[in-house]
């Protein structure tokens, strides 16, 4: 099978004109030699530019090359793949991925060729998985991670749950989980798991005329849902809300973590690495400044000249609030006399913090990411550098979609920390230190035993309230 393909072959699989294909072997983007007037391509270029640019889709397929001397691992949700890095970092042998969108299956395809490529978890049975995986009915599988698409649960939605069909695949996940019994499985989500319902109730059709909210309606009865479902299966779990700067990431982004155990003991948490002001003699939060100075080249989109007038005004950690105020009112309009913080609006990171959350596109107008210094959103490669990805990390598709697949990804430094910790589960080596009263997030209740102890008194007092609500009645 010859290794090079001529300008025409190459035109037609990606379906350009055969001038485009010239254009792209002259400028470098595609690898190939010059023989008289034509030119031949090479192969690996061409299926490399495919997969990045999305002319050639990443196909399903099995995994192509294993590493027995590390645990394994298995992905699903695998998105860029911020969790799987981390993980893998930790020791452990990514052996499959599995992701419907398609542009993250074609940067997995890029960066991961021999690991496994699935698609829609729907579509696969366990008995597939472990075909897939290279594994046999009896073969032991060390960890199964995953982060189900978290809209359903997400504070800024409409907070359908498990009604939602992106709740179902939590679901189909969480139960594929117990089928192919791991040693150890992960469940990373929002915050608003915590106290999303598993079924929503109309606010119209609550009161004295209606039923009492059952349980699974009532806030939290997602997650109680599946805590119930892991005690049946003999599972042991502990969850917690974890801050990523804690972790070493120079981000403030938090997560659910739920680790769940074949063993029916309960894991401990991880264990943080970093502290905000050096708390418990760990190092302090990781800077912007620390993370993203020296990048030479930067891939990013524009904010549109009404939106930079107000920048030009801004120093570093600055937003609409240290303008003048009838500046103020000019930049906001209405929102300006509505309620809340509002502070994403016309934000300039500061230098001497970590970011905020990264979302899927830096400038939008309620959550606008800009540069400390320069009249730009983040680029690509600061996304990256804030996420932790390797800068030779690739991204396939459009800019915006690279912004998102890097956007939804889990920090890899939070990754490691779940992986270090099975790791040493593994091998029977202990997680210490432990830093009692260590503050893992902004928020209070978030731990199994507080979230726990806290539903079970929401659901005695909801009760009594119907209660009440009857006898008046």
């Amino acid at each position: 099978m010859s290794t090079e393909l001529t300008i025409k072959e190459a035109a037609t699989q990606l379906g350009l004109s055969t001038q485009r294909v010239r254009t792209l072997c002259r400028q470098g983007d595609l690898k190939a030699r010059k023989i008289g007037a034509s030119w031949l391509i090479k192969q690996a270029s061409f299926e490399m530019y495919g997969l990045k640019t999305a002319h050639k889709i990443a196909q399903d397929h099995p995994v192509y090359k294993v590493d027995t001397s590390k645990p394994l691992a298995l992905s699903f949700f695998s998105g860029a793949m911020g969790l799987d890095l981390g993980v893998e970092r930790a020791g452990f042998d990514i052996r499959l991925a599995c992701e419907v969108d398609k542009f993250c299956r074609q940067t997995i395809a890029l960066n991961k060729p021999n690991t496994a490529l699935l698609t829609d978890i729907n579509c696969y049975s366990a008995e597939d998985i472990r075909r897939e995986a290279g594994l046999n009915n009896g073969d032991d599988i060390d960890l199964i991670i995953g982060g189900p698409p978290c809209q359903a649960f997400s504070t800024a939605g409409k907070r359908k749950g498990f009604t939602d069909d992106r709740g179902n695949v939590f679901l189909k996940y969480l139960e594929l989980c117990l089928e192919l019994r791991p040693k150890y499985f992960l469940i990373e989500n929002v915050r608003g798991l915590l106290s999303c319902p598993m079924e929503h109730r109309p606010h119209d059709q609550r009161g004295n005329d209606f039923p009492d909210l059952r349980e699974d309606e009532l806030k939290g009865g997602a997650l109680n849902f599946v805590i119930n479902r892991l005690e049946k299966s003999g599972y042991g779990y502990s969850f917690n809300l974890y801050n990523s700067a804690n972790f070493g990431t120079p981000q403030i982004r938090e997560r659910v973590i739920i680790v769940c155990s074949r063993d029916g003991k309960k894991p401990p948490f991880l264990v943080p690495t970093h502290s905000e002001n050096g708390e418990y003699g760990l190092p302090k939060w990781i800077t912007l400044k620390n993370c993203i100075n020296k990048i030479r080249h930067h891939n990013h989109i524009t904010f549109p000249e009404k939106r930079l007038k107000y920048y030009r005004l801004l120093s570093s950690g600055q937003n609409w609030k240290n303008l003048p105020l009838e500046l103020q009112k000019e930049a906001m309009g209405k929102s300006f006399y509505s309620g809340g913080g509002k502070t994403g609006f016309l934000r300039r990171l500061a230098w001497d913090r970590p970011s905020p959350t990264l979302v899927t596109h830096p400038a939008m107008p309620a959550t606008d990411l800009a540069h400390p210094d320069e009249d730009r959103p983040l680029s690509v490669e600061e996304y990256k550098r804030i996420q932790e990805f390797p800068d030779s990390w690739e991204l396939a598709g459009p800019l915006i979609q690279q912004y998102k697949q890097i956007g939804n990804a889990v920090p890899i430094s939070l990754g490691l920390a779940a992986g270090v910790l099975i790791k040493n589960l593994l091998q029977d080596v202990a997680s210490t230190p432990s830093y009692s009263g260590f503050k893992y997030s902004r928020y209070k209740n978030t731990s199994d035993v507080e979230w726990k102890a806290l539903f079970k008194e929401k659901t005695e007092l909801d009760k009594e309230e119907n209660d009440l609500y009857k006898r008046a009645g």
